[in-house]
Order: C-alpha cells, then structure tokens, then sequence
C-alpha cells in the first residue's frame, strides 16, 4: 500500500484546519504513519511464520494463531489509520463543492470558500465527532480482540486438531507490546486534540453567537439623542458610524464598543456646552 497518496490527501487539509487541527495532522504524520512505515511493519512481519508451538502436529499452529490474532495487530493499526485519517477529506471536498458551485454560478457567493463558516463550519465539527469515535472504538475492539494492549510471550492452546494442551510461543512480545502501547498513547493523543479543538470550535461559535446578539440591547441603551454623530464622542477614524439611531444602517460590535466607551468617558468629562451626559453614556444600573 502506497502510503504517500494518504499523506497527498490529507495535506489539503492543512490549509483548511484550525491551529489545533494541524498539530492533530502532524502528530498522525510523525508519530504514527512514519513509525508504521518505518518500524512497526518490519516487527510483525512474518508473524504467522515465527509462531510457534511445541507440537508438530498439522494444523494446530495455524488454528491457535487464528484463535489468538483473530485480526493482525499491525493491519488493525493500518486499518485505524486509515478510518480516522479519512473524515478529515469532508473538508475538502465540502470546498471543493463551495468553489464549483461559484464557478456554476459565475459569481462570488462565498467571502472564501475556506472560511469556516455555515456549512463548512458543521462539516468539520462532524469530521471531528466521526474522528474521535473511530478512536475510541478501535481502542476498544483492540481492547476485546487481544485481551489487552500488551503481548504475552506464551499462550496455551486445546483446539483441534492439536492433540493436546499445547504451549505456543509468539515472537518479539516485549518488542510488539511497546509498539502496541505508542499506539494506545499516540491514539489518545489524537482523542484529546480533536476534543480540544471540538470545544474550541464550540466556544468560539457560542462567543460569536453572543457577540451578533448584545447589539441589539447595546444599540437601545447606547445612545436616546436622535442625531448623534460618531464624531460626537470623538473620531477613531473612518466613516461616520452612524447618523441616527433610528436608521437602519447597520454598525459593527467593534465599532459600537468603541462609541459606548468613548461616550462614558465623555460623560465624565463633557465640555461646556456639549451634550448633556446622559444623552450620550446611555448607562444602566447594571
């Protein structure tokens, strides 16, 4: 299997992702796609071959190893990899629908087609539930499959065609169980990166959520003067931010914050002449 097409793939990802997504990314490039490649493989390979039991008897080595390694440990490795690498190419193609649906349309309907937002921004948080789901699973089955995350050294068997209770011997146990518990580890590594992210992704959407929502509390307790210019409680620069209250023009959370403050602090120190201070503080009790 060429593993340097899963990586092609999944390097379009990283344009797409979060700060925490491209440390998920490289931590399933380095510690567990290239240690799979470079080392694990060669452990368990020919694994059926150097198992061995005491008995010559036809059959019976080939019947326990099947009892025992129901799965190959390192095919259930590569298998994982592949699972929990693929969700993350529903990003991907959700973009690639955003930029031909622009190209149908022969206009600009997205600010980007990468910007995580809308749709883009449900894909990837499902890609993400979908990720930590086959991590958990596939730790469990690996769990219930072997009876553990490490290898014994000897393992007796009573199966037919075996004549009796045989002792069977596995081949580098010490060696395989340190690789079994790098993956466990690197597995929940992964498993708390994709939660962090999950609820990063989740507070900042809620952030946003409350910040497109206070305006509409902010704008009748900012100001109750009917003509106040943005020039009123001082020039930040740019256009004016806004002429009446009572207009529709819409105003930015920054730039309303901006106004709020300065017209505190002019409240608290209003020249001569100027607007009374409770025309412009619009502060309440709370």
């Amino acid at each position: 299997m060429s593993w340097m097409f899963l990586r092609d793939l999944l390097s379009g990802v990283n344009q797409y992702s979060t700060g925490i997504g491209r440390i998920w990314l490289a931590v399933v490039f380095i510690f567990r796609l290239l240690v799979y490649m470079v080392a694990a493989e060669h452990v368990w390979k020919d694994e059926q071959k150097e198992f061995e039991c005491n008995i010559r008897q036809p059959g019976c080595e080939n019947v326990c190893f099947d009892y025992f390694f129901p799965v190959s440990q390192v095919r259930l490795w590569a298998l994982q990899l592949i699972m929990v690498s693929t969700p993350s190419l529903l990003v991907v193609l959700h973009v690639a629908y955003r930029e031909g649906r622009e190209q149908r349309h022969r206009k600009k309907l997205y600010a980007s087609p990468g910007v995580m937002d809308g749709g883009l921004w449900y894909t990837y948080l499902f890609s993400l539930i979908v990720k930590i789901s086959f991590e958990i699973g596939f730790l469990v089955l690996f769990y219930k499959l072997y009876g553990g995350f490490s290898v014994p050294y000897l393992v007796k068997c009573a199966l037919k065609p075996c004549p009796n209770t045989v002792d069977c011997f596995i081949s580098k146990p010490t060696e395989k169980s340190i690789f079994i518990l790098f993956l466990v580890l690197t597995s929940c590594l992964c498993i708390l990166l994709n939660c962090t992210e999950l609820s990063f992704l989740v507070f900042k959407s809620t952030v946003k959520c409350f910040v497109q929502q206070h305006p509409k509390r902010f704008k009748s307790s900012l100001c109750e003067c009917h003509n106040l210019r943005y020039d009123d409680c001082g020039r930040i620069g740019g256009p004016l931010l806004f002429r009446n209250l009572n207009s529709d023009s819409t105003i930015s959370p920054v730039q309303q914050a901006e106004a709020k403050l300065l017209c505190f602090t002019r409240a608290n120190g209003i020249p001569k002449g100027g607007p009374r201070a409770t025309e412009c503080s619009g502060q309440d009790s709370n």
